[in-house]
């Protein structure tokens, strides 16, 4: 019976988060800043990877102003519930992880770039270690030559969900911040320690851009994950 009602909750969840966000969508009051690192990434190399913390992923689709984005999907029970309600809003998915049998997930990313899609990434999704950066969108930058847009945003009055990443929720008629980072660069023959630096100032510039729109919000600071405990590969996912 506990299955049997789970299920049933499990089937319903995408319809209703697909009409909540449309009620945010129509509700809230929303402010962009530094908009324009979009049209300097687009004018550098056409295409362009957006890449954002998974806590901010509620609202992410009303901060990119085109049609032809594709999200990089895990095979997680959880984004596959996401796929559902972002296939309402048109928008495409590339199924894999770029951490684990990653070059499957790669070659096909880079395909849907050269057919003309930008793509959006939390590259600490979607397992964690929260806010700490993957190299799987850095490896993807300097394959394809295209640029990074770092981005963010922040909401009040909102909820943060006791989720490994903190969700951020933000409730209807809120005020939500959006805030781009300047794009970056990785050289088609950046060697390793090269995409290692670039990982670190994403990773750097992500946070930084996060915990200034929290705070201009008046929203409390939340830590990455520690730092010791990515490089080493034991963060686990809170109870």
């Amino acid at each position: 019976m506990e299955s049997l009602g789970k299920r049933a909750v499990e089937a319903a969840a995408p319809s209703l988060a697909y009409w909540y966000l449309r009620l945010l969508q129509g509700t809230t009051r929303r402010r962009y800043v530094n908009r324009e690192a979009l049209a300097r990434a687009r004018a550098h190399g056409g295409e362009y990877i957006l890449a954002f913390w998974h806590s901010r992923l509620v609202m992410m689709r009303f901060g990119y102003p085109d049609a032809r984005a594709v999200v990089l999907q895990s095979h997680h029970r959880d984004s596959r519930m996401l796929a559902r309600v972002m296939s309402r809003f048109q928008t495409g998915q590339v199924w894999g992880s770029t951490t684990r049998g990653g070059m499957t997930a790669v070659r096909e990313v880079l395909r849907r770039i050269e057919e003309g899609h930008d793509i959006a990434i939390a590259p600490d999704g979607p397992r964690g270690p929260r806010q700490r950066a993957q190299s799987g969108v850095v490896t993807i930058a300097a394959l394809s030559g295209k640029a990074i847009v770092p981005l963010t945003y922040s909401a009040r009055p909102c909820r943060r969900l006791g989720s490994w990443d903190r969700m951020l929720v933000p409730y209807p008629f809120a005020r939500v911040l959006y805030v781009y980072g300047e794009p970056i660069v990785v050289e088609r023959r950046a060697d390793e320690s090269e995409r290692e630096r670039v990982r670190q100032a994403l990773e750097v510039e992500l946070n930084r851009l996060t915990d200034g729109a929290d705070a201009e919000m008046g929203l409390p600071i939340v830590e990455p994950a520690p730092a010791d405990a990515a490089a080493q590969g034991e963060w686990r996912r809170p109870a």
